[in-house]
């Protein structure tokens, strides 16, 4: 190494040591938010179950307001039928717009003359710090 090279060595150590402590923080944050999350879903609980009891759908307090919606969520447990559906009834915005990473990259390695129209790829080195066995 020339005397101006980094202490390689020494940035690996320090590098593991930051990714430790990023890890512990994390960890520890995941932690409380959990126990917030609780403590509010149990306030939300007594929200609902005030209107429910008073037969409101929004209350209006000092300090603010509350108030309920109704949020659905849709899934299909048979994506076969879901999709010959999608596409028997043209119903394609059903779909996000967004591209699966694996199986993309896996069909242009399979198929590497095949270039999906308006496809576009950005590639970057990732470096990969392991820790000594």
């Amino acid at each position: 190494m020339s005397d101006n090279s980094p202490d390689l060595d020494r940035l690996v150590k320090v590098y593991l040591r930051i990714r430790d402590k990023k890890a512990e923080v994390a960890t520890s944050f995941r932690e409380q938010e959990e126990q917030l999350n609780l403590k509010l879903e149990r306030i939300e609980q007594e929200f609902n179950t005030h209107c429910e009891e008073h037969g409101v759908e929004s209350v209006k307090t000092k300090s603010g307001t509350f108030f309920r919606s109704v949020r659905n969520k849709f899934w299909t447990s048979d994506w076969e039928s879901m999709n010959k559906f999608i596409l028997e009834h043209g119903l394609v915005g059903l779909l996000e717009k967004r591209l699966h990473q694996g199986n993309m990259q896996q069909l242009l390695d399979e198929n590497p003359k095949l270039l999906p129209p308006g496809l576009n790829c950005e590639s970057a080195y990732k470096v990969i710090v392991r820790r000594k066995k």
